[in-house]
């Protein structure tokens, strides 16, 4: 199959659509929508996440790529919408799955979702020779980066790095967590604490719908209980996060001294936990300051890893167009040489039948003619192979394009297009056809001037 066609690419995410647009611009699932995207399209691979739906589409012309893909973001706002041509829609896939293009920059779980989608695309007959490459290079460069700089490291979210704290203090999995408060900072520390382990959790809020919500959502065998009951779940839990906007204290001193070895963090602003409560020997307290010294030195260390991967997406995104110019110029090579050896081989038939209607043709005179054409062609095809070469290291597309048309087998039956051009070329076709030809038919798409 060859890697013919250029990629278009559409984006909605978390930068310019809110989580209702990006519910309406979702397809069912991943595959789903590949398939779909494929009715009028080579190649296409879809990424759906939370924050980010991206499709992207393999067609011969722009144009077509640009239609496709209108159709699946018709009912977008389209200030919501970033389209993206060949190159955008590479640069993009690299910084996604380097995770420049996250809510929390440098985070991990895209680079899983690019894999699965990945997966899903390749499942549903999306990913051809064109996307293979535009895909793998982004998977690859997600990995390096995480590899070589500090775009990943540490804790940029206050519920992450509430997590991560009780992660060092104590054995998550073995532990019971507790996390008071069901609002946007208690819902991240519940999923983070689950992410990092914790498979059981209690759940505490003043309203428990809201907390049994939590409950539900977070992968922990978790269940939801009303504030009045926090004391007592505090006596059982190893972990305790709080993270309610309640004036005084939810917890103190009296009520963590039969705790035992409890990791306390409190996230809230004005303080859940009375101060004295660090004073017990057996309880650790964190506070919001001391989480978010944390944080925002990790932030720091990531802007300053992202100029590193910044550096080497521009690396490898040069790389990758590279290896596409290659291949483009390595396939219409093949195409031309084909061509001609298919040419040269019926013409050496047709001497060969001619010198046997006069005589006996011996095995060394065929071997001379087959050594003669053999030559013609190498010589013939220099000059244009050192062309498409020069453009492919150019970005002389049309050039290769149009190289592609006169010489790929594929563009017109089993004779091709060559014997087309080959007979316009000689006086075997017609005056008034050659007439009829585009001005440009007969022009050599070669020459070096």
């Amino acid at each position: 199959m060859a890697s013919t066609g250029v990629i278009s690419g559409v984006s909605v995410s978390h930068e310019r659509a809110s989580v209702d647009v990006l519910a309406e611009a979702s397809g069912p699932d991943q595959r789903t929508v590949v398939s779909g995207l494929l009715g009028g399209a080579e190649e296409a691979f879809a990424l759906q996440t939370c924050n980010r739906v991206e499709a992207y589409v393999v067609t011969e012309s722009p144009v077509t790529g640009r239609a496709v893909l209108d159709e699946l973001v018709a009912d977008v706002p389209d200030d919501s919408v970033v389209e993206m041509d060949h190159e955008e829609s590479l640069r993009h896939l690299l910084r996604v799955a380097s995770g420049l293009e996250s809510l929390v920059l440098g985070e991990d779980q895209i680079l899983g979702q690019v894999r699965t989608a990945y997966e899903e695309a390749r499942g549903a007959g999306g990913i051809g020779p064109v996307l293979e490459d535009a895909v793998t290079k982004a998977i690859h460069v997600g990995e390096r980066v995480r590899t070589e700089t500090a775009i990943n490291e540490g804790a940029v979210s206050l519920g992450t790095a509430a997590a991560r704290l009780a992660e060092t203090e104590t054995d998550l999995g073995n532990s019971t967590a507790l996390v008071v408060g069901a609002g946007e900072m208690g819902t991240l520390s519940a999923r983070a604490l689950a992410t990092h382990g914790s498979d059981e959790m209690i759940v505490a809020n003043r309203t428990v719908p809201h907390a049994e919500h939590v409950a539900t959502e977070v992968d922990a065998d978790a269940r939801a209980i009303a504030l009045p009951a926090v004391p007592a779940a505090a006596e059982r839990a190893d972990v305790i996060v709080t993270a309610t906007s309640t004036e005084g204290f939810i917890l103190d001193a009296d009520t963590l001294t039969d705790t035992g070895g409890t990791v306390v963090i409190d996230l809230a602003q004005p303080r859940d936990v009375a101060p004295a409560a660090d004073d017990l020997d057996a309880v650790a307290v964190y506070d919001l300051d001391e989480l978010e010294s944390v944080t925002d030195r990790t932030r720091e260390r990531r802007r300053e890893a992202a100029e590193r991967v910044e550096s080497t997406i521009d690396e490898e995104f040069e790389r990758l167009l590279d290896q596409y110019k290659r291949k483009r110029a390595d396939e219409v090579i093949a195409a031309m040489y084909e061509s001609a050896e298919r040419v040269k081989s019926r013409e050496i038939e047709t001497a060969v039948s001619k010198l046997e209607a006069e005589g006996d043709v011996s095995d060394r005179q065929r071997e001379i003619l087959e050594s003669l054409a053999d030559a013609l062609v190498g010589q013939l095809l220099a000059a244009p192979t050192k062309s498409l070469r020069n453009a492919a290291a150019d970005d002389d597309w049309t050039t290769i394009h149009t190289a592609l048309q006169l010489f790929d087998p594929e563009f017109a039956g089993a004779d091709g297009p060559s014997d087309f051009v080959t007979e316009a070329m000689s006086d075997e076709m017609p005056a008034d056809a050659r007439d009829e030809l585009p001005a440009d038919a007969l022009v050599s798409p070669f020459d070096d001037d």
